[in-house]
This record gives structure tokens, C-alpha cells and sequence, in this order.
């Protein structure tokens, strides 16, 4: 079983792309999904973010409060690597847990979806690598809307993470997202053809929607 890789900024668009993937038969593990599950509440993943990060990261009924967490972590490099050092070495066992147990179901390809690929030196272990790009203005008024956030805070997410362009130099396709959604989803049905294309995988296993 192959599995590539799926990244880009803060309200780029990947999480659009991944569902055409869904959509067209492809599985998809979500490392955002897979943070979440890291986490719950009698996880000792969350015990570690509350002795680290104290008890203000928590709703009333006891699970973590992603937004007050964000509000921490990213506005300081420091204590960013420290929830990094936290939750991703979980991310990573977990997924390694789901590729093995799509291989075993005999499935030939299946997509990684994370915004840190780069950014953690794992791009290698994801090839072919797909970055989805917007631009800066485009991003902020989703993840504006999206969020309910203020743009400075979006901002210093944006500014938390790698440089686009840094992304798009390690990719091996890149999906400019600057268009309505039935081009993106053209796009990405371009992307995935070429994807089978170079992996050697039928197709026509994944029908157009």
C-alpha cells in the first residue's frame, strides 16, 4: 500500500481536496482527526498538554479546548515545539496503525492529510507530495470565517508556519487553489491521475464523481 502525502497552509484547501479524494473512492487518514483522537479526554497524551500547558486549555467537561490551546502555543515558538513534541510522535504511531490496516484490506493507495509533512523533514516518506495553495488574502478571510477568529490570530498561524513557497519547492504536485470548487476538484482529479499514473495503480479503481 502507497501513501502520499497531502499538505498546505492554514485555509488553503487541502481539507476540499481530501474529501474529492473521499469522494472518489481514495482513503485518506487525517492526522488532524488522528491529533484529536491523541487527545481525549483519559488519553495521557492530554494529561501531558495539561501538565504543560495548565488546566486553562480545558472545557468544562474536561476535554481540551483546541481554540484556548492555539491561542497558547502559537503565538510562541517555544511552546509550539512543545505541544509538537507532545502530539505528533502520537500522530505518527497512529498513523502507521491505520496504513497497516488499509494494506491489510488490500487497498493500493491511500493519502496522508497533515499541514506539518514539511515542515517535520517527513516529506520523503510521503512521495508523491501534494501541496495545495492559496493565496495570503485568501486565507485569511476562510480561516477568518471559518474560525470566528480575529486576523491578527490568524496571522500568526499563518506566520507559525513554514513559508509556502518552502512548500511548494518540496512538492511534487501542486494544486493552486485560487479558483471556485468545481476547479478544484478538476484539479485534483488531475493531480490523482497522475498520481496512479506514476505508482502504477489503475484509475479506474477510483471513478469520477
Amino acid at each position: 500500500m502507497h501513501l502520499f502525502g497531502l499538505t498546505g497552509g492554514i485555509a488553503s484547501g487541502k481539507s476540499a481536496v481530501a474529501a474529492r479524494l473521499r469522494a472518489r473512492g481514495v482513503p485518506v487518514i487525517d492526522a488532524d482527526q488522528l491529533a484529536r483522537e491523541a487527545v481525549e479526554p483519559g488519553t495521557e497524551g492530554l494529561a501531558e498538554l495539561v501538565a504543560a500547558f495548565g488546566d486553562g486549555i480545558l472545557l468544562p467537561d474536561g476535554s481540551l479546548d483546541r481554540k484556548a490551546l492555539a491561542r497558547v502555543a502559537f503565538g510562541d515558538d517555544a511552546l509550539r515545539k512543545k505541544l509538537n513534541a507532545i502530539v505528533h510522535p502520537r500522530v505518527t504511531m497512529l498513523t502507521m496503525q491505520r496504513a497497516a490496516e488499509l494494506g491489510a484490506k488490500g487497498e493500493p493507495l491511500a493519502c496522508y492529510e497533515a499541514a506539518l509533512i514539511v515542515e517535520n523533514g517527513v516529506a520523503d516518506a510521503f512521495r508523491p507530495l501534494v501541496v495545495v495553495a492559496a493565496p495570503e488574502a485568501t486565507q485569511l478571510a476562510r480561516a477568518c470565517a471559518r474560525d470566528a477568529a480575529q486576523e491578527d490570530e490568524i496571522r500568526a498561524r499563518i506566520r507559525a508556519q513554514m513559508p509556502l513557497d518552502t512548500k511548494i519547492a518540496a512538492a511534487d504536485f501542486v494544486i493552486h487553489n485560487d479558483g471556485t470548487l468545481d476547479d478544484l476538484g478538476r484539479k485534483t482529479d488531475e493531480v490523482l491521475g497522475a498520481i496512479c499514473t506514476r505508482l502504477g495503480v489503475e484509475e479506474t479503481r477510483y471513478p469520477r464523481v
